[in-house]
């Protein structure tokens, strides 16, 4: 079994991060979706090997356009989201996903929090951590063989 801390739009509030770090501490993977990746300083220096670095349209230095990440027996595909206009839907999201044969698909940008299922991918978006979300969130996934469970936790 592991455990994944997703967290994106965090645009210069790290604060947060500080309400959650025994959580970061604890689990197997941290990944950021973009817009604040320069907010994860301080996480990357503690935990380099478990943390994930995505660039959003709000980052202009440091994290990865994309991200395919293997992690029990599910495959993962992670990105901002705003390279597949996800908040005008996301099709073009879960064809990217099933092009690069995953089965689940991580993404922020849209500020809302969300998990459901599209054309056999489970879509995660956990949401943001700042003023300008509905609610400040982030997505505990637990992923168990072939198992995934997601869950929006409010910050």
């Amino acid at each position: 079994m592991k455990t994944l801390v997703i967290l994106s739009d965090t645009h210069g509030n790290a604060a947060p991060l500080q309400k959650i770090a025994r959580v970061l501490a604890e689990c197997d993977y941290i990944i950021h979706l973009g817009d604040g990746v320069s907010d994860m300083r301080g996480v990357l220096r503690a935990y380099p090997e478990k943390t994930y670095l995505l660039a959003g349209n709000n980052d202009f230095y440091g994290g990865e356009s994309e991200l395919v990440l293997d992690v029990e027996q599910r495959r993962i595909f992670a990105c901002h989201g705003h390279r597949y206009g996800v908040k005008g839907g996301t099709e073009r999201l879960v064809s990217a996903a099933k092009e690069r044969l995953c089965d689940i698909a991580l993404y922020g940008h849209t500020h809302q929090a969300e998990v459901r299922e599209e054309g056999g991918v489970l879509l995660v978006n956990p949401g943001c951590m700042t003023r300008f979300g509905v609610r400040q969130s982030y997505c505990y996934l637990v992923i168990h063989g072939k198992k995934a469970v997601a869950t929006i936790v409010e910050v």
